[in-house]
């Protein structure tokens, strides 16, 4: 074997092992990113709305997404230059990050629909009540003037009935 290419070995295997490296450093700074299962969990809110904002925002998942695509590229750089002696490990760990990002993502998403909704549905149930109540008013009115009409009815009745004593 010649000088060169032994040389040119162990700087294979020296950048093999720093992209390995830098796939699981991205892999652990994603993770790091990532909510834990307290701050989504526990929660201070005075109403819906805010525990919904505080889901929210506890569902930020940073910068984990930069990350994960940072961790693939080195993954894939190695992988296709076949640098790694055993990398399912590493494509394990990628996937399994990658889920969970998804997970929280869509959950982020939810949180943010029902956070926008909450206040339109509450103000369409006010609405609603108000008119409910609105319509029972009425129907006070309409009975203080039935009965208003049974006293002016029975008044007449007495004055009838005086009138024919006299």
């Amino acid at each position: 074997m010649s000088q060169s290419q032994l040389g040119d070995d162990d700087l294979f295997g020296e950048a093999a092992a720093e992209m390995r490296e830098d796939v699981e450093k991205h892999l652990d700074a994603a993770r790091e990113t990532l909510p834990e299962g307290d701050d989504i969990w526990e929660t201070e809110a005075d109403n819906v709305l805010g525990v919904l904002n505080g889901l929210r925002s506890a569902l930020d998942t940073g910068d984990a997404e930069d990350h994960l695509r940072q961790a693939k590229k080195w993954y894939t750089i190695g992988e296709r230059a076949d640098a790694f002696e055993d990398a399912e490990d590493l494509a394990a760990a990628i996937e399994d990050v990658e889920e969970l990002l998804e997970q929280i993502t869509g959950a982020h998403e939810n949180v943010g629909e029902l956070a926008s909704t909450i206040p339109q549905l509450r103000g369409a149930l006010d609405e609603a009540q108000e008119a409910a109540d609105a319509e029972d008013e009425p129907e006070d009115d309409d009975e203080d003037d039935d009965e208003g009409e049974d006293e002016t009815a029975a008044d007449d009745e007495d004055d009838e009935d005086e009138e024919d004593e006299e």
